[in-house]
């Protein structure tokens, strides 16, 4: 009896070795979750009958250090929750491995080339269905400007032209010139500039020239400042043009905000709206989850929201993998979630989480395995030096 019983110990010592050995082997692994074996005595009737390992247990709730990596669509989970993914079987699966990047057909996927599940892009606040996450990679189309805002100061000091009759190509009959961008509906880029007119106290005549051409008298606008300098009665003038091949521009130009103070004109403001066709350049994860796609034309939009899972039991779920676990009954349906919304944690771009493993620790079991093989070792070496006292007996 006591033979089995060291021999049990023995057997039951090598699997708990596996497991050791397993955690120290993957104690770089990113998102691995160190495993345990778990001794259970055997028993024979009423009577112990050695011991055996009754199950193998991850510790999947702690959580791994942080390990910066830099790289825009690495993500660590700061908190509960794992990435969704859907294999090529269609089974859908859970890890803390959110090593991320597009497939040739622009499907976000993970480091196993699954498809990582998220939300689609949000309208009025909402977000979309979840599902693959696609990303534009081609061209987006151009956007034609449709406002200019200008804001600045148009100096209190300046005093009328001595021209008095106002020419583009004339310098001396205006006091200022500021030129804007703006695009038509191909994408093709116009210059359009502002030529300022002081005509009065606190009146200014804004004319308006596209890409060099004469400005239209008919376009001008006149603004009109009070005693202290602010812009009252008309805030805005418009432009017309029409570029080539392209359906006609109306660009309305905004001074809301200007002044006209004592000392030097000065300009804080001068943006547009619209922008120029632009080519898939790279994509980048924001915090929230939120997939940023950028293009060459300097323009990003948001194409996805990463989503997360949680679970009522998430120690319970089924490995298939090291590091990578599917739902079951005892651990309850997943619950999804963007990113830092309800229980699901926040996401730390450009890193990883490493593994959890605790090489003191396992060293330290390693040890303590080695002396309890030899001690069961010891009891079969006992064993054998009495069957052989006592056959010689006989």
């Amino acid at each position: 009896m006591s033979f089995d019983i060291a021999l049990s110990g023995i057997q039951a010592i090598n699997e708990q070795l596996n497991t050791v050995s397993n955690n120290i082997a993957n104690a770089a692994t990113y998102g691995f979750k160190a495993s345990r074996a778990n001794f259970a005595s055997v028993m024979a009737g009423t009577q112990p009958n050695g011991v055996e390992i009754g199950s193998v247990t991850q510790n999947i709730s702690q959580n791994g250090s942080t390990q910066t990596t830099g790289r825009a669509l690495d993500a660590a989970i700061d908190g509960r929750g794992f990435f969704v993914s859907v294999n090529n079987q269609g089974t859908t699966q859970y890890s803390r491995v959110g090593i991320f990047s597009t497939d040739a057909k622009g499907v976000l996927i993970d480091s196993n080339g699954n498809k990582v599940q998220g939300y689609g892009p949000s309208k009025n606040g909402t977000l979309g269905a979840m599902g693959d996450v696609q990303v534009p990679t081609g061209q987006i189309p151009a956007v034609a400007t449709t406002g200019v805002s200008y804001v600045g100061n148009l100096s209190a000091d300046w005093t009328p032209p001595t021209t008095t009759t106002f020419d583009a190509t004339d310098s001396s009959s205006y006091n200022m010139v500021k030129q804007s961008l703006a695009y038509d509906s191909l994408g093709t880029q116009h210059t359009v500039s502002q030529y300022f007119v002081k005509t009065g106290t606190s009146a200014i005549d804004v004319y308006y020239g596209v890409d060099g051409a004469a400005p239209d008298p008919a376009t001008k606008v006149s603004l009109a400042f009070d005693a202290g300098g602010q812009l009252t009665g008309t805030t805005s003038g418009t432009v017309s043009f029409t570029g080539t091949g392209a359906t006609a521009s109306s660009v309305k130009i905004d001074y809301t905000g200007t002044t006209s103070f004592a000392g030097e004109a000065t300009t804080t403001t001068n943006r547009s709206d619209g922008y120029a066709s632009g080519a898939f350049v790279g994509l980048t994860m924001s915090p929230d989850g939120s997939l940023v796609a950028k293009y060459s034309n300097d323009q990003s939009q948001v194409v996805g929201t990463i989503a997360l899972a949680t679970f009522a039991n998430e120690g319970a779920l089924s490995p298939i993998s090291e590091t990578s676990w599917v739902a079951n009954a005892d651990s309850g349906a997943a619950l999804t979630d963007a990113p830092g919304v309800g229980l699901a944690g926040k996401l730390a771009t450009g890193a990883l989480e490493g593994s959890n493993v605790d090489i003191t620790s396992e060293l330290v079991g390693l040890m303590t395995s080695q002396r309890n093989y030899q001690a069961n070792s010891k009891v079969l070496t006992s064993e054998s030096q009495m069957m052989q006292a006592l056959m010689q007996a006989l």
